[in-house]
């Protein structure tokens, strides 16, 4: 049973860490570093660093993946084993949204921003262009939602975490 939480434990802590540390230390390191090297325009850099926290974020989506995966499946285990954890349903019902959540955002709303930078081209960056334009607006709106979905898990995570710490 202690592998069973422990594995249950570390797959929460990766997940609400990788959050965390993309929100709040990668993303804003990347854009502050790459927009104003020297080497570079601020566009382009801009344009690179949007590149390079796409590409970590489309890896981490993996992570949050296997993570939520591990959870659930460890949480069952858990039930199945021995006594069923406390708010078992409850537990069960968030692990599996924001896997789904996880999912949309990493199946559906990265590939739409995806098809956005392909259709403004690739030299061009979306905060370039007009604020009236259809595909900024676009890009804008799909940035919006997937910090957004992020938010839903990050707190998920949080109350996942409270939860285990009471127990």
């Amino acid at each position: 049973m202690i592998a069973l939480r422990y594995t249950y434990v570390l797959a929460l802590v990766v997940w609400l860490g990788g959050m965390m540390i993309l929100g709040a230390v990668v993303a804003p390191s990347t854009f502050q570093v790459l927009q104003s090297h020297p080497d570079v325009s601020a566009a382009a850099g801009r344009l690179l660093a949007g590149d390079v926290f796409g590409t970590v974020l489309g890896r981490f989506h993996y992570i949050a993946y296997a993570c939520g995966g591990l959870l659930l499946i460890t949480l069952v285990a858990m039930a199945v084993l021995g006594p069923r954890p406390a708010g078992f349903a409850v537990r069960s019902a968030l692990i599996i949204l924001m896997l789904g959540v996880a999912l949309y955002s990493g199946m559906v709303v990265t590939r739409s921003i995806d098809r956005v930078q392909r259709e403004i081209g690739p030299q061009v960056s979306p905060s370039s262009l007009a604020a009236t334009d259809v595909r900024r607006i676009r890009f804008d709106d799909l940035h919006r939602l997937s910090t957004r979905l992020m938010m839903v898990n990050v707190v998920g995570a949080l109350v996942l975490l409270s939860w285990h710490a009471r127990e």
